[in-house]
């Protein structure tokens, strides 16, 4: 491609480095005031652009590509899940996708190490008694937690993320088990002193804390049901920076009223802002504003990763991180 710069929409505010480079780079319309924008905003910005820059906040699904214009012709999304976008209904009007994948993955470990240590020593119990004033001074008896150090680390999805988690974790003196596809490498294993479970099913009775990470797909929607939370002991812990409708939350918020599973700590939810009061009252749940890979120099590198995949294509290349149809 050559000639006049390419033209971009952005649709949400991004770091200003990134925005000041977009805008450096090529025609780039950024979004001001950073709300998400609806669907007839969304469907307008892809018939006046030639490349996209969406987040997971918009739903590009067939109906609304089926809208998009003839210019359009590559969809660099800020973030590395694409499963709010139609990689299929993309393809076949010929455009390509890309994300910004491998980045995350650090931080998003420290924010599951975090919510470990909050729901298993009470932070927020501890937290909330001193900031009301109602806190009376030490007792040896009171906010009372669970050492973290001997038990077993359940992870679900042994990735960059889950790795990263099951370092943190034995550095912790956390005895890991995982569920995977298929096992990693034997000596990855070794190294992360992992057991292999060849089903959640048959991991689940063995675990203390148990962390998801694994995508979202037909497979992992609802995983953790009611019938697998009843596996679970009941002094275990849920801890979720995945995806929301991994877990089903009303059976969750069953099992903790019923304390057959002792707290949760959650980044993500099942109908994404829209929080279940009953997990919100309930003083042994962390929750958090999906906030897991929230650091600046993520969000950065996010953004350079977006600028390099527009710029390859704009210089006639495969993007470096294509999404391709799985079917």
């Amino acid at each position: 491609m050559s000639g006049s710069k390419l033209s971009v929409v952005v649709t949400r505010r991004l770091p200003h480095q990134v925005e000041t480079r977009l805008t450096e780079l090529f025609d780039a319309t950024l979004n001001a005031s950073d709300q998400p924008m609806g669907h007839d905003a969304l469907v307008k910005a892809m018939q006046n652009t030639q490349v996209l820059v969406p987040t997971l906040n918009d739903n590009l699904d067939a109906a609304t590509l089926a809208k998009a214009g003839p210019d359009l012709k590559l969809i660099a999304n800020y973030g590395s899940g694409t499963d709010h976008i139609d990689i299929n209904a993309a393809k076949a009007r010929g455009i390509l996708v890309t994300n910004s994948p491998g980045l995350l993955s650090e931080d998003s470990a420290d924010m599951t190490l975090a919510l470990i240590l909050a729901v298993m020593r009470r932070f927020k119990e501890g937290s909330a008694a001193v900031q009301s004033g109602s806190w009376q001074g030490w007792s040896p008896s009171t906010f009372l937690g669970t050492s973290i150090g001997g038990k077993t680390l359940g992870i679900i999805g042994m990735g960059r993320v889950g790795m990263a988690v099951a370092r943190r974790a034995r550095a912790f003196n956390m005895n890991i088990a995982y569920h995977n596809r298929s096992p990693v490498h034997p000596e990855i294993e070794r190294n992360l002193g992992a057991t292999y479970y060849k089903t959640v099913d048959e991991m689940l009775p063995h675990v203390d804390t148990l962390t998801l990470h694994c995508p979202k797909t037909p497979e992992t929607h609802l995983m953790i049901n009611a019938q697998r939370l009843a596996l679970m002991k009941p002094t275990a812990f849920i801890i979720n920076t995945a995806r929301g409708d991994v877990i089903d939350e009303t059976a969750l918020i069953t099992a903790l009223e019923n304390n057959k599973i002792a707290g949760a700590g959650l980044d993500v939810f099942g109908k994404g802002s829209e929080i279940n009061p009953r997990l919100s009252e309930r003083e042994n749940v962390m929750l958090l504003p999906h906030m897991a890979s929230a650091t600046q120099e993520a969000r950065i590198d996010m953004g350079e990763k977006v600028i390099l995949n527009i710029k390859t294509f704009e210089l006639g290349h495969r993007p470096p991180d294509q999404v391709l149809p799985e079917r």
